[in-house]
């Protein structure tokens, strides 16, 4: 049985507005796990390490940097990350700071990109170059809160300009104001499944969790997600599985069962449907990879 998602306490008071760590580590340890804060996370020297946000997965370049909303599910696993210097800016906020302010002109852009980062935004290449002194700066201990504020309201308004920031979410859900309610139902929905997924799940079970007919809730997903829930639960698996497969060496009949399918065949129909190939050939894949970055598959 899989373990559930955990939920993090971050050190983040009611009183601050935003929290940044800086941190030099040599790997990747903390599990997978969600927050109510938004999160923006930078890395370098973690070529090779694989991204989880929200429904994507992602094995990541030497620079990374990407905005994670409310309550997504994220983390990074090492894979074939080689480097024991890796570099990491944490900014964690919470989701009001810009309370009232989102529907103002001067916002437009970072309420846009708030939205797009429901399940993660990645920037560009050439966006993280440009604001990695600000990045930087916004690390240094000792400097003005107030003036590390305006520092943040800046360094968001640059990212949300950003015309190559990429969206991560693998489930497509249309963008809702934060405080609409159909939105916090939805957030429910998909915690639910997140935390559910390896379990034998129904229709039923999950309108009866989330209070609604089971027309209804079927109704609801087709108009955000524009997918069923069973599409939606075996997207979610699928994706669960790639981390077992790329970063444990369990079968692939028990990665199966951990993720919830009920045999083989259905999960190697669904994965390739997904992947466009089985879950053998992609771990052969990925295998493959590893050979050739560790450096082994040079003569």
């Amino acid at each position: 049985m899989a373990a559930e998602l955990l939920s993090e306490i971050i050190p983040l008071s009611a009183e601050d507005c935003f929290l940044v760590m800086q941190r030099t580590k040599q790997e990747f340890s903390f599990p997978i796990h969600v927050h109510p804060e938004f999160e923006l996370n930078y890395l370098e020297n973690a070529a090779g390490a694989i991204r989880v946000v929200g429904d994507s997965v992602e094995q990541i370049h030497a620079l990374d940097l990407v905005l994670i909303g409310s309550s997504a599910k994220h983390g990074y696993i090492n894979h074939v990350c080689m480097n024991r210097d890796i570099q990491e800016i944490t900014i964690q906020f919470h989701p009001d700071l810009f309370h009232g302010m989102l529907s103002k002109r001067h916002f437009k852009s970072i309420k846009e990109m708030f939205d797009k980062a429901a399940h993660g935004l990645v920037f560009s290449n050439e966006a993280i170059l440009k604001l990695r002194p600000v990045l930087k700066s916004l690390s240094e201990e000792g400097k003005d809160s107030f003036a590390n504020l305006l520092l943040l309201f800046n360094l968001l308004k640059q990212l949300s300009l950003d015309e190559k920031a990429r969206a991560l979410n693998a489930i497509q859900t249309k963008p809702v104001i934060s405080c609409n309610p159909e939105n916090e139902r939805l957030e429910r929905v998909m915690l639910y499944l997140h935390e559910n997924y390896h379990h034998s799940l129904s229709l039923s079970q999950l309108a009866e969790f989330i209070n609604m007919s089971e027309v209804s809730l079927n109704r609801f997903l087709k108009k955000w997600t524009n997918k069923s829930f069973i599409h939606i639960l075996n997207d979610i698996r699928v994706n669960e599985s790639v981390c077992l497969l790329i970063d444990t060496t369990s079968t692939i009949s028990e990665i199966c069962f951990r993720c919830g399918f009920n045999n083989i065949s259905n999960f190697n129909r669904i994965f390739k449907g997904r992947k466009g190939c089985t879950p053998s050939k992609y771990r052969a894949i990925f295998i493959v990879e590893e050979f050739i970055v560790s450096g082994n598959g040079n003569h």
